[in-house]
């Protein structure tokens, strides 16, 4: 063996080899094992790409995937699933808090549902013959009647935008499934709900959990489908990954560049499988029919194609998807101060029929077990106002349901009192909500954190109980 190799005692020019070596510096260790320095780059680059990988929960969770159905604007939780019969014998007798506003009574019929006799009025005759697997939250409680803040409470636990929204959380905490696949996916309808983008932002976590949007209409995602032949996009991509490479070696230690170089990797491996994944035409006839995918309301069909697209991602591995509400009439939003009999009936016109399809066919599939519905707005509507058509926002009680994935299916939780004003029994706010549907995942609201500006921060924050009643 040749002396001074990197592996042999280092001796300078005329030492005796039977002399006790001298320590190796730490310059000339660096020189000597320079080559290998580069192989062990080499080794890291050639790894998979840790966005790609799943990660182990904190115990066995039922739900593998979670699809939050957004109901933006505030769905008045005594017009659907919280019955007041007290709000019709009062009806225009004015409310205690404020001698202008008057107790409105509700314009639909409630009746009793399945075997567990939940009650739903008849806005949602197709989510009525689903109650046995829905677990209805009466007591919800959200922090201020504002939509930007209600929203931003709603996604990330916080009333200021810069948190990471409850999507991020879960692909960070489980990763993905599917490395072709984003693990958090927003089906949008081209807009941006009030509170902003941040409402699906991944905050101070790394920006490949943020959330991947596809529109219902037109293109799904710009430049899916690639430009250039193959030959020369890999090109392309090779000279941009080196520049990419040197441009990180520059910020060292800076997220946002290798995080936006994980993202084009990403967007490049879903240029081959996306459009398979988004392609309802490929569903039979039964399963179009019962969607309501050849509805004659555009934004039924609309919001149909989306809950599709909802079943078809979780199907391929993606972890968190997330189906805004359709915007027509009335900006498309559930705010009805005015004019709420019309308004709720035509938004829940155009997601009812979807929303019990989606958990009848995951059901009928296998994979409403393993998938966890979370079907919630950011607060309800007051069970009085100044004129006779319209609620305004209610944070101080409303309802929300979730189905599958572990959930109890047939039980009412919690309960507001005789007027639907305060939630008063079993009173859930949303960091119990949240950590609920992380516990339902297998993941341990107080132990998933991330350490930010000095200190571990987690979506729930120092709050949140795990309500128990609703996990099977």
């Amino acid at each position: 063996m040749k002396l001074g190799s990197a592996v042999a005692p280092y001796l300078e020019p005329g030492e005796c080899p039977g002399r006790a070596p001298r320590p190796m510096t730490r310059r000339e260790m660096l020189r000597s094992s320079a080559a290998g320095f580069g192989l062990l780059a080499f080794s890291a680059l050639a790894q998979p790409p840790t966005l790609g990988r799943v990660r182990a929960p904190h115990f066995p969770g039922k739900a593998k995937s979670v699809i939050f159905l957004f109901m933006d604007g505030g769905v008045s939780h005594v017009d659907t699933f919280d019955p007041k019969p007290a709000l019709a014998k009062h009806v225009g007798e004015p409310w205690s808090g404020d001698a202008t506003r008057k107790w409105q009574q509700s314009p639909w019929q409630f009746a009793q549902y399945g075997q567990s006799g939940t009650w739903v009025s008849e806005l949602f005759p197709h989510i009525a013959s689903c109650v046995d697997d829905l677990a209805v939250i009466r007591s919800m409680k959200a922090d201020l009647p504002i939509h930007s803040t209600g929203v931003i409470y709603l996604h990330t636990g916080h009333n200021l935008a810069g948190r990471p929204s409850l999507g991020s959380w879960m692909s960070y905490g489980l990763g993905s499934e599917n490395e072709n696949l984003p693990g958090y996916v927003v089906l949008s309808f081209g807009h941006v709900p009030v509170g902003g983008l941040e409402a699906f932002g991944s905050g101070f976590l790394p920006a490949s959990h943020e959330a991947t949007l596809i529109r219902a209409e037109g293109s799904p995602i710009d430049n899916l489908l690639p430009a250039d032949p193959g030959v020369r996009q890999r090109t392309k991509l090779q000279f941009l990954n080196q520049e990419d490479g040197e441009f990180a070696a520059r910020l060292r230690g800076h997220d946002g560049v290798e995080s936006a170089v994980r993202n084009y990797e990403l967007a490049a491996r879903m240029q081959s499988l996306v459009p398979d994944v988004l392609d309802e035409t490929r569903e039979s006839k039964p399963v179009r029919e019962l969607y309501g995918l050849d509805d004659p309301d555009l934004n039924t069909r609309l919001y149909a194609r989306q809950c599709l697209r909802a079943r078809r991602l979780v199907e391929s591995g993606v972890r968190f998807v997330q189906v805004n509400c359709p915007y027509g009439l009335s900006n498309g939003t559930w705010d009805q101060h005015g004019g709420l009999k019309a308004g709720h009936e035509k938004n829940a016109r155009q997601t009812d029929r979807a929303v019990a399809a989606l958990i009848k066919d995951l059901k009928q599939r296998g994979l409403l077990d393993s998938t966890l519905i979370l079907w919630a707005g950011e607060f309800g509507r007051t069970p009085h106002a100044p004129g006779p058509d319209g609620r305004d926002h209610h944070p101080e009680g409303f309802s929300v349901f979730l189905a599958g994935g572990g959930v109890r299916g047939g039980t009412v939780y919690g309960a507001t009192d005789e007027f639907g004003v305060h939630a008063l029994e079993n009173v859930c706010d949303m960091h119990d909500l949240h950590a609920t549907v992380l516990h339902l995942t297998g993941l341990d609201h107080e132990r998933l954190t991330f350490r930010h500006s000095g200190r571990d921060f987690r979506l729930t924050d120092v709050h949140g109980q795990v309500v128990k009643a609703i996990v099977a």
